[in-house]
């Protein structure tokens, strides 16, 4: 059964959920709108970011992968250089003071270098992976955003990766964040003495706890910050949004992120810092250092330390790191030499 749309009823013709039988169309006086089976059309259709969409439509896959690269790149560096200050929540003056007055200012960024050579990789790595990611578990569905389940699994599977990558620069971070300059001067020094004095294997001391806190960690970033542009595009009716919107938008997925990780962070900083801070007897592994850790100084005071700080310089960190890795990618893949597939 069709029914009968009159011709001033034009917003009714517009309406792109409506599929209209074309001969029928063609004769200017009536048209047939099929219902039946379809008539639930309008209820399943699917909103996305139709600027986005048409560009990434332009780029093969291997210059998203580079593309992506890039971006993430950046987008670490960035977002880290806004948020890689270390001082405690709760006496902050006090350490700012000792700290400057014994150390000197430049004290106050000891570590940065390695850690932007960690986070730069770790970011690139991760942003690309998770795009892949993507891509693959989407394949064979017309959809274009992926279902909850596949969508905090590719968060959880690309942050896994990039710190498979590069967790031997993170744990050097570590040493070097905790040490007095007189041990380590740069970055090779570090490598070098560590695996002179305890062994390949310490570079790896704290993996276990790093690769399980980065499961819920990147699975509820992504996932929060990708659910949120969803919702965003059904609202805004397929508008991409404004960079306000999507620092917004990883704020939140930063703070839930965190929020969901922060006890395996904790373990995993103690088990890297093990050797320096004397207790590499006790912290042999994840239950015994979080055992330790409860014994020591509590649950609130020590699975939890810190946090209060991280919620205020975290969902910046990650608002700052989603916004530039979306701008900066959609900036490089409209340039034409992205478009060009060399296959």
């Amino acid at each position: 059964m069709g029914t009968k749309v009159n011709e001033g009823a034009v917003d009714l013709l517009t309406t792109p959920d409506l599929k209209l039988i074309p001969s029928m169309a063609q004769r200017g006086g009536t048209a047939v709108v099929i219902a039946g089976e379809n008539s639930h059309i309008s209820n399943s259709v699917e909103h996305y970011h139709h600027e986005e969409h048409k560009i990434n439509q332009k780029v093969p896959n291997h210059n998203k992968i580079i593309t992506s690269l890039v971006a993430g790149a950046i987008a670490g560096a960035v977002a880290k250089n806004f948020s890689n200050k270390p001082f405690s929540a709760r006496k902050v003056v006090r350490f700012l003071y000792k700290t400057i007055k014994y150390e000197g200012v430049l004290s106050l960024w000891r570590g940065n270098t390695a850690t932007m050579a960690r986070i730069v990789p770790y970011a690139a790595i991760q942003y690309a992976a998770h795009e892949q990611y993507k891509r693959i578990l989407n394949r064979g569905r017309r959809k274009k955003h992926l279902p909850p389940r596949r969508r905090f699994l590719a968060g959880a599977l690309a942050g896994v990766t990039s710190v498979a990558c590069t967790y031997p620069l993170d744990m050097v971070r570590a040493r070097m964040a905790v040490t007095v300059k007189e041990r380590y001067h740069n970055l090779p020094e570090v490598f070098m003495k560590i695996y002179r004095e305890e062994g390949f294997r310490i570079l790896y001391r704290g993996f276990t706890p790093t690769i399980l806190g980065s499961i819920p960690y990147s699975g509820t970033s992504f996932f929060t910050y990708e659910t949120l542009k969803k919702l965003h595009a059904e609202q805004s009716k397929g508008q991409d949004p404004t960079p306000t919107e999507r620092l917004c938008f990883g704020a939140t997925a930063g703070l839930l992120g965190q929020s969901a990780s922060y006890p395996l962070d904790i373990v995993r900083r103690r088990m890297q810092t093990a050797e320096i801070t004397g207790h590499s007897r006790e912290y042999t592994s994840i239950v015994c250092t979080a055992k330790e850790v409860i014994r020591e100084e509590g649950i609130r005071k020590g699975l939890y330390k810190g946090l209060s700080m991280n919620w205020i310089k975290g969902p910046i960190a990650v608002g700052i790191s989603f916004t530039v890795f979306d701008i900066t990618q959609r900036w490089l893949r409209r340039k034409h030499i992205f478009h060009l597939d060399d296959d």
